[in-house]
């Protein structure tokens, strides 16, 4: 029965979404995976996707995915850059990765517009401010 199954439950891998300032002072945004674990991830597969409307039209981007041999304890991995234009989407990040044996995921969506100046904090992991989804 389905209450048989053992899904363990994800705690401590973390997607950010961080901002950095280039040397033509504009700002560039990369997403990230954090393992702040004290142990290691591995086979990890991130698959991502931006999906919404806009003006009443549905919009929705490409899918990728994003493969990781291992994270190492308390680092973060950049998964891919991402720009303003898909701000105003859902964009979704599906993880999966093994651990002990078990196999984790989770889906992190960060919903329209919460990628925005306001929303920012200093992440230490990622050295910069960013955007950060638990």
């Amino acid at each position: 029965m389905k209450e048989d199954i053992d899904i363990p439950q994800v705690t401590n891998v973390r997607v950010a979404i961080g901002r950095h300032i280039n040397e033509l002072n504009q700002a560039e945004w990369q997403v990230y995976l954090l393992n702040q674990n004290d142990h290691l991830i591995s086979n990890v597969l991130v698959s991502s996707k931006g999906y919404g409307e806009k003006e009443g039209e549905p919009q929705k981007t490409s899918v990728l995915r994003h493969y990781f041999e291992e994270i190492g304890p308390q680092t973060s991995a950049k998964i891919e850059p991402i720009h303003p234009d898909v701000f105003h989407l859902n964009n979704e990040y599906w993880v999966s990765y093994y651990h002990d044996g078990k196999v984790f995921d989770k889906k992190y969506i960060f919903l329209p517009d919460t990628i925005q100046e306001g929303n920012l904090l200093y992440i230490d992991m990622i050295e910069t401010e960013g955007v950060l989804h638990s």
